[in-house]
């Protein structure tokens, strides 16, 4: 049996930008997507912190080292920059495979740098 785990998470990234003309998606600062385990186009589930809104995007990748996280297309409504999110993506496994699954996570400061990370 397959059952679904969480496989990276971003926790605490914050809202630099958001573009509502943009075709959509959620840009991520390449340098985290890489750290995170997270491939562009991936698909991720994103949990805003200051409004409690949930939305379903894919990430794509943003320059190297910027810290940039931006709102992109109809994902622009739900956030503003300076918000906190946490971005989320899962992964199907063999429920044998299940035992000791540890995800991808990393920590952010409000810069977008990374203060702390486990599972890697």
């Amino acid at each position: 049996m397959l059952i679904q785990l969480l496989k990276s998470k971003i926790h605490r990234a914050r809202v630099t930008a958001a573009n509502v003309q943009y075709e959509g998606s959620l840009t991520i600062d390449e340098a985290l997507l890489e750290r995170a385990g997270l491939r562009p186009y991936e698909r991720i589930l994103c949990g805003n912190m200051n409004n409690g809104a949930r939305f379903e995007t894919y990430a794509i990748p943003g320059p190297r080292g910027r810290g940039d996280i931006i709102l992109n297309g109809a994902v622009a409504h739900r956030g503003q920059p300076g918000d906190v999110l946490t971005i989320m993506s899962f992964a199907l496994v063999e429920e044998v495979d299940a035992r000791g699954w540890e995800p991808r996570v990393i920590v952010l400061d409000e810069a977008n740098r990374i203060v702390s990370e486990r599972g890697l």
